[in-house]
Parts: C-alpha cells; structure tokens; sequence
C-alpha cells in the first residue's frame, strides 16, 4: 500500500519535534509543506525532495501530497505543532477519500499551546479552551459566540491566530468580549516565536493584553478566574489542597 504521513513538526525548532516525527521524516522520499515549514527543516533531511506551496493552498498542497503518494513515493506533508490542530490532518483525510491505494497516517506533534504553556509554566492545568481569530474559514459571528461561550465556562483560553495585517484589531474585539465576563486583572500571557530564534514571553492582565500588538507569530494565554502569576510563572491550579 502507497503511505502518506500528515506529520507535526512541533513549533520549529529540531529539537521540539518528536522521535517518531524524525524517524518518519526520515524515511521519506517526499516532504511537502507550507514554505516557511518546508525551510525550517529542509537541512534535517537531505536525502528528501522537498516541494512546497505558499500560504491559501492548502487544498492544491494535500493534492499534490496524495498524488506523489499515489506513485509509490514515500510523502509527508508537514505542518507546524500537531498536525490535526489547526493541521492539515483533516484535509488530507477529506481528500483521500479519492485515493483509495493510498495509507494515510497522521503523526502528531507538539501545538503551540503547549509548548507556549511549558514557556510561562502551567497555564492549562485545568479545563481550558482553544480558539482561533482567524475569520478566513470560520464567520467572526461564530468566533464571538465561542470566545463568549469559553469565558462565560471560565476556562483558561488560548487563542491561535490573534493578529494579521487584515485582522489587526481581532484580539482587541477577543478581550472586550472577554472583559464582560472575566475582570481586567485576570492574569494572561503572550508568547511569540515559540521554538524559534527571537522567543518572547510576556505576562499582562487582560486589560493590558486588550492593548498588546500580536502578530501572526503569536500565541495568546487568557487565564480563569484562578489562574495566577507565581515567580515570574503562569499558573492555574487545579485545586489540589497544599
């Protein structure tokens, strides 16, 4: 049977990426990715061909992936933290509904909202929630009514996509909608290039976070009512008695 791997790659640094990742990776004939993926590994696996798309094809990226797949070539198609988070895992199975000889197998990876939770601690120890801003293939009116739902649960929130050229006062409307059910001293954080050269954290209360200047590199923590900073770490308990 003809394989193709739906591979998470972790936040980008080699060493963020799992054991079973690299030995896949490293069996392949094919790796194929979103271009900027496709460069943070391309050094780790010389003996692959890489092919890549930019960003908004990701439909003509899993087709080409399926289609070298289909040939005999052993294909992966790698995406950022894990592959059905935000991943192309997803897609990769709608589409190969039409390529019944090829294996598909999705090898999962480290998402940016634990590696960026590691950063600042121990944000999402409880019950948490994680929502993208990004309007591009979900209506904003249904991101609204997720970002209510989540703080009205008081679950701890992280949120993917919080900034773009086109969307830049999104995480602003995210922490308004936030600040009618969670007070503006509730602990947050903000961490941008996680695994990659130039990581920064940063910790704010929300109204402070209403006011930060995300990017697309950026991944945003929004705390419960019992989340905290404790020496410099973000934490929310989950209730053990000390």
């Amino acid at each position: 049977m003809n394989k193709l791997y739906v591979v998470g790659i972790g936040p980008g640094s080699f060493e963020d990426m799992t054991i079973r990742a690299l030995n896949v990776l490293n069996g392949c004939d094919v790796i194929i990715g979103y271009t900027v993926y496709v460069e943070l590994v391309r050094k780790y696996f010389k003996d692959a061909e890489f092919l890549s798309t930019p960003m908004r094809k990701e439909k003509e990226r899993c087709i080409m992936a399926l289609e070298q797949a289909a040939k005999g070539r052993r294909t992966a198609v790698i995406c950022s933290g894990d592959a059905g988070v935000y991943g192309m895992a997803g897609l990769v199975l709608e589409l190969g509904k039409g390529y019944p000889n090829v294996e598909i197998e999705v090898v999962s990876g480290i998402t940016a909202a634990l590696s960026g939770g590691a950063l600042l601690g121990a944000p999402l120890t409880h019950d948490f929630a994680v929502i993208s801003l990004s309007d591009l293939l979900t209506s904003w009116e249904t991101i609204e009514n997720r970002l209510k739902a989540a703080a009205e649960g008081d679950f701890a929130v992280c949120i993917y996509n919080p900034s773009s050229k086109k969307r830049e006062g999104y995480l602003k409307k995210a922490c308004d909608i936030m600040l009618k059910y969670k007070d503006g001293s509730t602990v947050c954080a903000a961490v941008r290039n996680i695994g990659r050269e130039g990581v920064e954290k940063h910790i704010l209360t929300l109204n402070e976070l209403r006011e930060y200047k995300a990017d697309m590199f950026t991944t945003v923590f929004i705390g419960s009512s019992e989340t905290k900073e404790i020496n410099g770490f973000v934490v929310t308990p989950r209730g053990y008695s000390l």
